[in-house]
């Protein structure tokens, strides 16, 4: 009688063929000795990533030589096995082992300086024909009648190569894939709906291609990218970024509504548990990071691309013709929920198109600015914007008073106000929510570390609406109330924060740019204003809130007379722009105090002060240029290092993911692979 050995046992498992075929492989010997068939009985073998990962990393470069020339046989019989579409396991193991391959070497020559991939794979000799076959092979996989495994397998290698080397600038195996482009396999995936599950690996490969030596050479992803017109590739594009915010923002909800269901104690309990998290580690923080890949996608698709622009109010389906962006779902160890028990969302509260999505998705970033990983997602997001802001077809869809959309904004809890229960907005056209969104961000991130880039980014949102309503003739109707009050709290805390701020960032150039922004309304206010009254308003909230333009007034006076002041010419400019204001609240406060006193009052009603203002507008204001002009975005040089430092981050997190997808891949069920490989070359 047999007796059946415990789990504790110290015994080990038998290695399996495979493992036993890489040791061979690693010890320098030829395992396809006497054994004509055994390449092909070989690639019926499931591919063991892990064994193949630590037989690389063993190497050292006494070892490397020796094993150079079974690598190179290793890696050249994988290349011609991708030749045999019609047996799709041989097809997916070669497909396997590459990525396993290419992962591992990377992997070592990132920690071993003295290992060269080209030079000590292929040899520089053969180096050429063999990236050139495989690039061609790839590309008929994409294309081919295969297996949607193979495929899937195909996209992971591609994303293996690219993400070989943390700078994909220095990755010297991306020059083969500028040479054979694989450009419009890409775009075929995209645009037919039945492949339309790879398109999450796709628009990741395209993002991370176009910024190769973006700036330093002609880069064909970024041409061909840029004059791409393909209607149905471009909706799939964007698909694959609205889904990931769409989950983004559904998971969100989710969470909230978790929060608002469990008792007042635990809620209590789990807010004191999180001032103890690291802000880096915490959950929400890595899920922000997980978006970057597709916002860098969304940010190339509309700098690059004017054609995209018309996807982004186009309304998605919902997610089960495309699944969600593997970096938001559940991971490899992860169980499967309780689907059963699941929570009952209310639809109507979640982003119906990628514009829609993004403003939702920005709204919920921006609540979080206690890290470098969300402060460098929300610049992201503001570059975005900015690109959008500037695209005459945007604007005009965004103020379509008959393409209106209710979008949910979330807003930051904060002592001095009550956030209103409905958080749904109201139906409005997109120009209207996009005001709103950068209205909560002036009110909400008035802190000592002050975000100084991402207020003059918004700022610069601001602006570019305003010209091109003030250009068109666009009447928005919008409560501008809020944004001049946003407008001047944020200019009173520069004055009060000025020693601490001055210090650091050029406070005066932001307090410029806000400025400008009333005279934009002062002086071309009739031409975009959507009532008279809104001027009588303006006016009004100037007089009110006149201290601050005081204070802002004297403070440039000052700087005026120091000598060594390091940002003189932005002081003299913020001068001459207070010029008009200054004019308006002089001449108002004279005339109210007149009435006042022929009244006899001392506390007139805002009402009373706006019939003031309505019968004195006679006052003569100086003509100022270019209020309507600003510099067109340009990503270089002033974005350069934060799209290196965003892209590095997006190649580390992608690579992560990958050996995971790849580790678990399997193409054939475990039982098949030992009986087809029965006649595989026996250990002696």
């Amino acid at each position: 009688m047999t007796s059946r050995k415990r789990s504790g046992s110290s015994s080990k498992r038998p290695k399996g063929k495979v493992v036993y075929i890489y040791e061979l492989f690693f010890r320098g010997e030829d395992p396809t000795d006497g054994s004509p068939e055994f390449w092909n009985e070989f690639f019926l073998l499931q591919p063991n990533v892990e064994s193949l990962d630590n037989e690389i990393m063993k190497l050292n470069s006494e070892q490397l030589q020796l094993v150079k020339g079974n690598l190179n046989t290793l890696f050249q019989k994988c290349i011609e096995m991708l030749n045999t579409e019609d047996h799709p396991k041989r097809l997916c193991n070669s497909l396997q082992t590459l990525c396993s391959l290419f992962y591992a070497i990377f992997k070592k020559s990132n920690t071993d300086g003295t290992f060269n991939i080209l030079s000590d794979i292929f040899g520089y000799e053969k180096m050429d024909e063999w990236l050139k076959l495989l690039m061609q092979y790839c590309n008929r996989i994409l294309l081919g009648d295969v297996s949607e495994n193979a495929r899937f397998m195909c996209l992971k290698l591609l994303l293996v190569l690219v993400t070989g080397t943390d700078n994909v600038s220095q990755n010297v195996l991306l020059e083969y894939l500028m040479m054979h482009s694989l450009f419009d396999a890409f775009v075929r995936l995209l645009s037919d709906p039945s492949f339309r599950s790879h398109g999450h690996d796709v628009v990741i490969l395209l993002t991370m291609l176009v910024n190769y030596r973006k700036h330093e050479a002609t880069n064909p992803y970024v041409v061909q990218l840029s004059i791409l017109a393909d209607e149905l590739a471009l909706n799939g594009y964007g698909q694959m970024i609205s889904q990931s915010l769409i989950d983004f923002c559904r998971q969100y909800m989710q969470s909230l509504n978790n929060v608002q269901s469990s008792s007042w104690f635990s809620s209590l309990s789990n807010i004191v548990g999180n001032m103890f998290v690291s802000d880096e580690g915490c959950e929400r923080v890595q899920q922000i990071k997980a978006n970057n890949g597709l916002l860098l996608a969304l940010y190339e698709a509309v700098h690059l691309n004017r054609n995209f622009i018309t996807t982004l109010a186009h309304t998605q389906a919902e997610s089960s013709s495309a699944p969600p962006s593997p970096s938001n779902t559940l991971s490899l160890t992860q169980p499967v929920p309780d689907l059963a028990n699941a929570p009952i969302i209310d639809m109507t509260q979640y982003p119906t198109n990628l514009l829609v999505a993004v403003f939702q998705y920005c709204s919920i970033v921006m609540q979080d600015n206690k890290n470098e990983s969300s402060i460098a997602n929300l610049k992201l997001c503001f570059l975005i914007l900015t690109c959008i802001s500037e695209d005459q077809y945007a604007n005009s869809m965004m103020h379509d008073s008959n393409l209106t959309f209710k979008v949910m904004l979330h807003r930051a809890q904060m002592r001095h106000r009550k956030l209103n229960v409905d958080r749904v907005g109201k139906s409005q056209p997109l120009a209207a929510t996009l005001l709103d969104l950068l209205v909560e961000f002036i009110v909400s991130h008035l802190m000592k570390k002050f975000p100084m880039e991402l207020y003059l980014l918004c700022i610069g949102v601001i602006h570019r609406i305003l010209c091109y309503q003030k250009r068109c003739r666009v009447r928005l109707n919008y409560p501008w109330k809020e944004l001049w009050s946003a407008l001047i709290t944020l200019l009173r805390f520069l004055v009060n924060q000025e020693q601490t701020l001055v210090k650091k960032s050029n406070i005066f150039h932001l307090a410029l740019q806000v400025v400008n922004i009333f005279n934009l309304f002062i002086t071309y206010g009739d031409t975009f204003l959507a009532t008279t009254n809104s001027y009588d308003e303006l006016y009004y909230e100037l007089n009110r809130e006149e201290k601050v333009f005081t204070e802002i007034h004297a403070m440039v006076l000052r700087y005026t007379t120091i000598p060594e002041c390091e940002h003189k010419d932005d002081v003299i400019k913020l001068l001459n722009a207070l010029v008009n204001i200054l004019a308006i609240v002089k001449h108002f406060q004279n005339k109210i105090k007149e009435w006042l006193a022929e009244q006899g009052l001392s506390t007139p009603t805002e009402e009373q002060i706006l019939d003031v203002v309505r019968k004195n507008y006679d006052l003569t204001l100086k003509l100022q240029d270019s209020l309507d002009q600003y510099e067109r975005y340009a990503e270089a040089p002033y974005h350069s290092n934060f799209f290196k430092a965003m892209v590095r981050d997006v190649v580390a997190d992608t690579r992560k993911h990958i050996y995971g997808y790849v580790k678990e891949a399997v193409s054939i069920p475990e039982q098949e692979v030992l009986l087809t490989t029965s006649t595989a070359a026996s250990p002696t």
